[in-house]
């Protein structure tokens, strides 16, 4: 992987995890819950309508989710445009920790909660989101190699 892949798939990873932020932000008024509603509906397979967005606290929660998805996917934009050139290992890692963390807590409430079918869903996800992230890069942004945290520099090209 090379550092400009690794650049531009933050950015994807960005959009991805911000972008249920709106949807959920979308389901704390009656008038344009449906989004949200359907999102969730989707994510407790089967979709059968039995998801609501009836009481207040739904929405009260789907608020608290919106705006901490959508800040956690502007906070990765602005690793990947100001801190990535300066440390792209440690950017990259920053991003895997908090996708796995996310996994791992929200797939263990999909458990407990019942809805084990989401879990597939975070799966997708995760591997949508994390993609090439997973290796590090090996070609800097003019082609040298990149030193990566903690470790010797790996020799120049």
């Amino acid at each position: 992987m090379t550092h400009t892949l690794h650049k531009r798939w933050l950015k994807l990873t960005a959009i991805v995890i911000g972008s249920f932020g709106p949807v959920f932000f979308l389901g704390t008024m009656a008038a344009t819950l449906e989004p949200a509603r359907l999102t969730l509906d989707l994510l407790s397979w089967p979709v059968d309508g039995a998801t609501t967005y009836a009481h207040p606290d739904t929405r009260f929660l789907s608020a608290l989710t919106g705006g901490f998805l959508f800040g956690w996917g502007v906070t990765v934009w602005c690793l990947s445009t100001w801190v990535y050139d300066l440390a792209p290992e440690a950017v990259r890692r920053a991003v895997l920790a908090g996708l796995c963390a996310w996994f791992c807590l929200d797939s263990s409430g999909s458990l407990a909660s019942g809805n084990a079918s989401n879990v597939l869903f975070n799966v997708l996800v995760l591997a949508l989101a994390a993609g090439p992230l997973w290796v590090p890069a090996r070609g800097g942004a003019g082609g040298e190699r990149l030193q990566t945290a903690g470790a010797h520099e790996e020799t120049r090209s």
